[in-house]
């Protein structure tokens, strides 16, 4: 089994790329008719300016970028993201046969800006909810056309886990999901608050929108292509392949049974008690993660040997382009991989499969730099293509430590499908590269892709210490009160977890 942790992994460009396995060092706004704004540069995630709040729409927004990680190959564009407090709306601006505000209501009016990819609304507090609801309509660039109104996602449930070193020591903000809208130039906002006028109050301090602009492909990769296989990917040399043992293609994963019932909800235990290490530990960088022996049998028995699964293709950081200076330096690790996390991004369907990595550097670039997160929040991103991308940074076959399920980041793997599988069902090559990753995570520490796990809640859904039986294979609604990965993508779970546990 240990033998894959040596292995090759393939990535989905023309050269080909190998995931480390020894982990090196890190790496003006303008109204219509007005003229720009000065933009102000800033090697850190934009902050609120001194004296400004949602109230005080005149404040200046600012523009972040930074310098590619030495060594690297830097594209034409690094990428930029466009800050622009919200302030209160009024009827007098508001384009004709528009509805008038709600009262309280904040946001921004139709608006010239930078060119921009990805959207989402942040504000101070990361732990205030957002009451109320956030809105969202772009201007396409090039045709001029504005897009229909969309609803941005705002929740507390992706995140650090309470009590760690990335929740304690970061500049945290919270935030909406991003939203991948495509090349766009002009952009409208709207946050109504819920209840009457007095609701304004409970909105968020420092409503700012974040506008992502994710920078140029790698000069050095190839663009994903439409037609990639996330079942064979790209291995390294001939040579590597056979020193590592493993073959240059990965055998297909099954057909999922459509058929079987939708998945079961986690069992809650109310009483606590002690069935892992606690939630909130995590590894020094220099030192291996911990074996935590199992707790409910659902490892391998006695004498009973798993097989792993075949090690998928992989595109590493490099090769989606991640500007590794804007993530911390260090790694920070859990014990081990109890439970795969399933997730969709929810930020539309519409991008291509050659337009994933820009939509992942987009997301990497809000979770870092607009929300102050340590590096991305899923470990692993797989695109409606099938294509498997790293994640966060420290090694593939490492049980790093993510922010994708509050509550339970420790010993877990959040893998996220780009896109929005609320009523559309995952294709086929996704469903094979969730099962694929899935069975080969999860086998690495002897664990079976259609058995189950108690596990201890560090806060959120479940209150902090609760047990909950899981599947090992579950989706993020399971550690959290939140519709994610989407009712059509949820029900296909269980073919996921069979497929899996065939491998």
């Amino acid at each position: 089994m240990r033998a894959f942790i040596a292995s090759t992994v393939g990535a989905a460009f023309t050269a080909a790329l190998v995931v480390p396995l020894a982990m090196p060092p890190a790496a003006a706004l303008a109204q219509p008719g007005q003229a720009s704004a000065a933009v102000q540069f800033s090697a850190s995630p934009p902050a609120l300016p001194a004296g400004s709040s949602p109230s005080s729409p005149s404040s200046p927004f600012s523009a972040s970028s930074s310098p590619t990680a030495p060594g690297s190959s830097a594209p034409a564009n690094a990428g930029d993201t466009q800050s622009l407090a919200l302030g209160p709306l009024g009827s007098g601006s508001r384009a004709a046969g528009a509805d008038a505000p709600t009262p309280g209501e904040v946001g921004l009016e139709e608006t010239d800006v930078e060119p921009f990819s990805l959207l989402g609304v942040v504000w101070t507090d990361a732990s205030a909810e957002l009451a109320g609801e956030a809105e969202v309509r772009t201007r396409a660039a090039g045709s001029g056309e504005w897009s229909d109104w969309h609803h941005l996602h705002a929740s507390l449930d992706h995140g650090p886990d309470p009590e760690t070193t990335e929740e304690r020591t970061g500049t945290l903000r919270g935030g909406t999901d991003p939203l991948w809208v495509g090349a766009a130039d002009g952009v409208q906002v709207r946050v109504a608050p819920d209840g009457s006028a007095d609701a304004a109050a409970e909105l968020p301090e420092g409503l700012r929108l974040e506008l992502i602009d994710p920078g140029d492909d790698p000069v050095d990769s190839a663009a994903v292509g439409e037609e990639h296989d996330a079942t064979t990917g790209t291995t390294g040399t001939g040579a590597e392949a056979e020193a590592d043992g493993e073959t240059d293609a990965a055998p297909e994963a099954e057909e999922p049974r459509t058929e079987e019932p939708a998945a079961s909800e986690p069992t809650v235990q109310e009483s606590p008690v002690e069935t892992e290490e606690a939630p909130a530990g995590e590894t020094p960088a220099d030192q291996p993660p911990a074996e935590a022996a199992p707790s409910d049998g659902e490892a391998a028995a006695p004498g009973e040997q798993l097989l792993a699964a075949p090690r998928p293709g992989v595109v590493t950081r490099s090769g989606w382009g991640a500007n590794e200076s804007w993530r911390e330096s260090g790694f920070s690790y859990t014990d081990v991989v109890k439970t795969v996390f399933v997730h969709h991004t929810a930020g539309g369907n519409g991008y291509t499969c050659a337009e994933a990595p820009s939509v992942i550097r987009g997301i990497y670039q809000y979770h870092t730099r607009s929300q102050g997160w340590r590096d991305i929040g899923y470990n692993f991103l797989v695109d409606k293509c099938g294509t498997i991308y790293e994640g966060r940074a420290g090694g593939v076959d490492r049980a790093v430590m993510g922010a994708h399920t509050y509550g339970f980041n420790h010993n877990s793997m959040g893998v996220a499908v780009l896109g929005t599988h609320s009523s559309t069902a995952a294709p086929k090559k996704v469903t094979d590269a969730l099962a694929q990753l899935s069975g080969w995570k999860l086998g690495l520490d002897g664990r079976k892709a259609n058995g189950t796990w108690k596990r201890v809640s560090a806060g959120g859904k479940y209150a902090k210490g609760t047990v909950v039986t899981m599947h090992n294979i579950s989706g993020h609604r399971d550690g959290f009160a939140t519709d994610c990965p989407g009712n059509q993508l949820y029900n296909q779970l269980p073919a996921i977890r069979t497929a899996a546990a065939r491998m």
